[in-house]
């Protein structure tokens, strides 16, 4: 029972830093451009798990041999180039537009990516379950409240930023795929080293790095790379250790509301009554998606 609490605080604490997140990441924009944030926070993320795998090294004795450490080894550099690339898409997606986009607004049509999973599976196979096909309906019903605007229609960035939702989708997938064959904790350092590498191509291509800007944006910096990364994600592992993972999703859930509430304590954005009750939709949309109507689930 107590390790079932501890497990449920370090989500929730998890779906707490995820959340301000997003507040980070706007107000980031302030000082520096998309790229040169991601490849800094990447940086940063992966530098900041480092002392985890040393940590699980020294206190764990390694009984494996050379050929099978061979064989970890070249899954592990698979795992986090594929990896590295789904993230690095839907980041670099998301990162530009959040230079349009509010915090609450980003959260919540990110949080989405959660429906595209169950809809990419069937992809492989799977049935997608009647709660999927809701949920959807719920999603786009709460998109149109959250994101149209009479007269003007559509934000283009609103959009663009259910399409980085679609990426965060196809990297959990990808993810799972390798989630088996390798250390968690050692494939997504790499491909946060990945994610950082790549956008430093971006950053070369069409920005330049200003060392003020980066100084002056070092808390928006610090938190999205070192908290983000590397705190939330060594408490991620230890929450769902004990935890069903229905349970986790749903307090996952909970990073669209910070996201919100975030952004109107710290950055002072605002919602219409609309656009809230989009959120509402949504909300309700990837809680359903995570209730299974299986007895025996």
């Amino acid at each position: 029972m107590k390790n079932k609490l501890t497990s449920n605080i370090a989500l929730f604490l998890t779906a707490l830093i995820w959340g301000l997140s997003f507040v980070a990441q706007r107000a980031g924009m302030e000082y520096i451009g998309p790229f040169t944030f991601n490849m800094v926070r990447s940086i940063l993320g992966g530098l900041s798990l480092i002392p985890v795998i040393i940590w699980v090294k020294v206190s764990k004795p390694d009984t494996r041999t050379e050929r099978r450490k061979h064989f970890q080894h070249i899954n592990l550099m698979r795992a986090g180039i594929a990896c590295g690339l789904a993230l690095f898409t839907a980041m670099t997606i998301q990162q530009y537009c959040m230079q349009y986009v509010s915090a609450g607004k980003g959260g919540f049509i990110t949080a989405l990516y959660i429906i595209f999973v169950p809809i990419l599976s069937v992809l492989l196979g799977e049935r997608l379950k009647k709660e999927v096909i809701i949920s959807v309906f719920l999603a786009v019903i709460g998109l149109y409240l959250l994101c149209y605007k009479t007269g003007t229609g559509f934000d283009i960035y609103d959009l663009v930023v259910l399409v980085s939702a679609f990426f965060y989708a196809i990297h959990i997938m990808v993810v799972n795929y390798y989630s088996r064959a390798v250390n968690p904790v050692k494939a997504s350092c790499l491909q946060f080293f990945v994610v950082g590498i790549l956008s430093g191509i971006l950053v070369l291509l069409f920005e330049s790095i200003n060392i003020k800007s980066l100084v002056a944006c070092k808390i928006p910096l610090l938190y999205a790379g070192i908290l983000t990364c590397g705190v939330a994600y060594t408490l991620q592992i230890y929450g769902q250790k004990y935890t069903l993972p229905v349970i986790a999703s749903l307090i996952f859930s909970l990073e669209s509301v910070f996201a919100v509430i975030g952004g109107a304590f710290i950055l002072g954005e605002t919602l219409s009554l609309k656009e809230i009750a989009g959120c509402v939709f949504v909300i309700s949309a990837v809680i359903l998606s995570n209730i299974h109507s299986d007895k025996k689930k």
